[in-house]
């Protein structure tokens, strides 16, 4: 369930920042926001190490890439 959790957290990051980015940037949002984008999208880059040692970078990635898509689909 842990791992579950980690997956849909990275994804939420990942959407959230890059929507915050086309916020701040493309609508000429506050600085603010663009400070916001800069946390979440470092927080999604540091979500792959809390999964388990046991699990390869490159699988944990990909998987991330499978989560985003889905995610974003949605």
């Amino acid at each position: 369930m842990r791992i579950i959790g980690l997956f849909v957290l990275a994804g939420l990051f990942e959407i959230g920042g890059g929507y915050l980015v086309w916020l701040w940037l493309r609508q000429q949002r506050s600085w603010l926001v663009g400070l916001c984008e800069m946390i979440i999208l470092a927080l999604y880059g540091i979500m792959p190490t809390f999964q388990p040692a046991a699990h390869p970078f490159g699988r944990v990635y990909a998987a991330y890439d499978a989560v985003f898509i889905v995610a974003s689909t949605l």
